[in-house]
């Protein structure tokens, strides 16, 4: 019977301000090479406010069409009550901070052309912060 494993860690990076994009794609494998995991599954959560995890093609054009997504969708100056980035709370909570993927015989399953991107909707540059864990057999 195989042993069963909950591997955590934790990956810091930095932001260089409003709708950045940071692949995050290789430091989830490596998490999951790390964890000896075969077979299970790999959580990754972006634990912040303005802050959400997409899983799409890390193509130039595509992530510029995500941004003006955004900013056609909710406005860097629209008529808010919030005093500072309400648009980048209100951006932050059409996407999930979260995503759960397949693992399978070490690796982690994506998708032709998928890679996990954290997307940063605050105003300033920030330090960030993805938890992940892996969870399965050995």
């Amino acid at each position: 019977m195989p042993n069963f494993r909950v591997f955590n860690t934790s990956f810091n990076f930095s932001t260089k301000g409003e709708i950045d994009f940071i692949d995050l794609t290789d430091k989830v494998q490596e998490a999951v090479t790390q964890s000896n995991v075969k077979n299970g599954i790999v959580h990754v959560f972006a634990p912040h406010a303005t802050g959400i995890l997409i899983l799409t093609e890390s193509e130039y054009g595509l992530l510029n069409d995500i941004k003006t997504f955004l900013e056609e969708t909710i406005p860097r100056h629209g008529s808010y009550n919030h005093p500072s980035n309400a648009y980048a709370h209100l951006r932050s909570m059409l996407l999930p901070p979260d995503k759960t993927l397949p693992v399978i015989n070490g690796h982690v399953e994506f998708g032709t052309w998928q890679s996990l991107i954290f997307v940063e909707t605050d105003v300033h540059p920030r330090r960030r912060t993805v938890i992940i864990q892996v969870i399965g057999e050995q």
